[in-house]
């Protein structure tokens, strides 16, 4: 196992907000390999975010992003987004104010319809397969195929209409919903996104 200065261990500990034992244990573990001690941190992150959820969150943040094209040009796309965690303590911090920020430019530029699948209503589900399963006959694929092929179209419509499964725009590898789990594990609370509401002049 390779010892770490601490030099190494503070780098880590800003890029990714844990604590000095974590980051330390972290390096030790990935040889001194920075970006792969940074991985290890998140996924352990992840794992310990699950074990938070369920929790109870009745504090939280509204937060308002306007959308503007230029200076002497006047909002057209604006976002309201409610995000809870479980005390006035985090909802107050920077932190997790600036979370809630990124999940409502996310909300601006990505466009989702729901929070999560569970969100989306079971009529949207059956018109959604109706439509994919014609335009696979109309296309002339196999009978005994068309099954998967709406199942991966279903899933791929979720995944875009889904806040928490759309990829975060800042970097698409992650998922939304792993983006708010990298903030549970640093800042030690359950958060959920209750509602969001999207405004565009050019929609009717």
């Amino acid at each position: 196992m390779a010892s770490v200065s601490l030099d190494l261990v503070k780098k880590l500990r800003e890029m990714s907000g844990a604590g000095m034992m974590d980051c330390k244990n972290a390096l030790e573990e990935a040889d001194g390999d920075l970006e792969k001690a940074f991985t290890i941190l998140r996924e352990k992150g992840i794992a310990k975010a699950s074990k938070r959820a369920g929790r109870a969150t009745g504090q939280g943040v509204v937060e308002a992003y306007l959308h503007t094209t230029g200076e002497d040009y006047p909002p057209q796309v604006g976002v309201l987004i409610e995000v809870n965690c479980e005390t006035d303590f985090v909802a107050k911090g920077t932190e997790f104010r600036k979370l809630a920020k990124e999940l409502a430019l996310q909300v601006a530029g990505f466009e989702p319809r729901w929070v999560s699948r569970e969100d989306v209503p079971d009529e949207v589900l059956v018109e959604e397969r109706t439509v994919y399963e014609a335009k696979a006959q109309q296309d002339g694929k196999p009978e005994q195929i068309i099954p998967k092929i709406v199942e991966s179209q279903i899933e791929n419509f979720l995944k875009q209409s889904c806040l928490l499964e759309q990829s975060y725009f800042r970097e698409p590898s992650h998922t939304v919903e792993q983006l708010i789990a990298e903030y549970i594990s640093k800042l030690q609370e359950n958060i959920t996104v209750r509602r969001f509401a999207r405004f565009n002049i050019r929609e009717s």
